[in-house]
């Protein structure tokens, strides 16, 4: 009896460690599925600077206010200037991590230099050059070729060292050969927005300007267009810097920026994206 009784103890105990050992197996294996759930995460928060040409200003912004919805981990700050100045800040090593040039000029020249991600590069928007007037106390002009006459005695341009309107604007005058003329008239801007300003307040009686910043401003008024031929075509380039530590966030934004949504945007500022 004695002997069967301890029997039976020893099967109940192998029975009870065997049914303990089963019971913990599920709570080892539920550990690893349960930390893998928690340590996803979204994607990783990037910040991005964009180097842009001041013509830019209106509608970049807008797009860059309506690329939170569709990023809202990414951070974007946009310093706008003449495509010249921005340029030289690259160069000397100004943070960045995308440039959008008003003019391939200035583009080319960083990639020549090693600054550019060459496959990044995409040709964006056109633009066109236009002669305007404070609507206000209008210029009697109605050509490229009256800003040679006395009926203006001063002339707005950007600087054509470093603002590409403003090289566009000579190369007009040098195709129509009164560059010499006009030259002594003029007062040189930094950007476009400068430009626009002074002819806007009067401070000068026309002026050279992209024809969306013409367009975005009430107080000035187009009386001509570039003539055909006389400057090379107004292409706007972006790109990603070599220097860039989001290279990525970069190229999902230039993505964005070929959008249909993006591209009505530019559309209604007055660019033309084909």
């Amino acid at each position: 009896m004695k002997k069967l009784l301890f029997t039976s103890l020893a099967i109940i105990l192998l029975f009870t460690l065997f049914g303990c050992g089963t019971n913990t197996q599920p709570s080892q294996s539920a550990s690893p599925s349960s930390s893998l759930q928690t340590s996803s995460s979204p994607a990783s928060a990037a910040e991005l600077t964009i180097f842009a040409a001041a013509s830019l200003t209106q509608p970049l912004s807008d797009i860059i206010n309506s690329y939170k919805t569709v990023a809202p981990d990414v951070k974007i700050t946009a310093s706008y200037g003449g495509s010249g100045a921005l340029q030289t800040q690259i160069e000397n090593g100004a943070p960045a991590d995308i440039f959008f040039s008003a003019a391939e000029k200035q583009m080319d020249t960083l990639d020549k230099e090693g600054l550019v991600i060459t496959s990044s590069k995409v040709d964006l928007l056109k633009n066109e050059i236009v002669l305007i007037v404070p609507k206000a106390l209008p210029v009697m002009v109605g050509s490229f070729g009256d800003v040679a006459t006395d009926a203006v005695s001063k002339i707005a341009l950007g600087d054509p060292a470093s603002v590409p309107a403003g090289q566009y604007a000579q190369d007009t005058f040098n195709y129509l050969k009164i560059w010499d003329k006009v030259s002594g008239k003029a007062i040189l801007g930094s950007d476009v927005k400068q430009v626009l300003s002074w002819v806007d307040s009067g401070n000068a009686d026309c002026g050279i300007v992209y024809k969306t910043d013409a367009l975005s401003d009430s107080s000035v008024k187009i009386v001509a267009e570039a003539p055909n031929g006389s400057h090379t075509q107004v292409i706007y380039p972006a790109a990603i810097l070599k220097t860039s530590a989001n290279q990525d966030a970069a190229a999902a934004f230039i993505k964005y920026l070929q959008s249909d949504d993006s591209l009505k945007v530019f559309t209604n500022y007055g660019f033309l994206t084909d």
